[in-house]
């Protein structure tokens, strides 16, 4: 097991990209939150809009916890979206 790094979970999450704007989120500034503890990672981040569609929602949403378990060392990945109107809907969903 190697040691989880910022840099590497930040590396993945750059490659997660808004579907309507086309640009990274980190690029957008949209990652409020990154806490690693072992080879846990938790991503606390905004959306665009607290009226995203919730299919963008969603899937920004699980291509943060896809991207950031394919950091090296990362055993598991919790996520947060943060201000949306549906963010306790995708939370549960994308966490289960």
């Amino acid at each position: 097991m190697g040691v989880v790094t910022k840099e590497a979970v930040m590396d993945e999450l750059a490659k997660v990209v808004d579907p309507e704007l086309e640009r990274s989120i980190l690029e957008l500034d949209l990652v409020e939150k990154l806490d690693i503890q072992d080879d846990k990672v938790e991503v606390a981040f905004h959306l665009t809009s607290p009226y995203c569609p919730p299919m963008f929602a969603m899937k920004i949403a699980q291509d943060v916890k896809d991207y950031a378990s394919n950091a090296k060392g990362v055993k598991e990945v919790k996520v947060e979206v943060l201000g949306h109107y549906m963010a306790d809907y995708v939370n549960d969903t994308v966490n289960r």
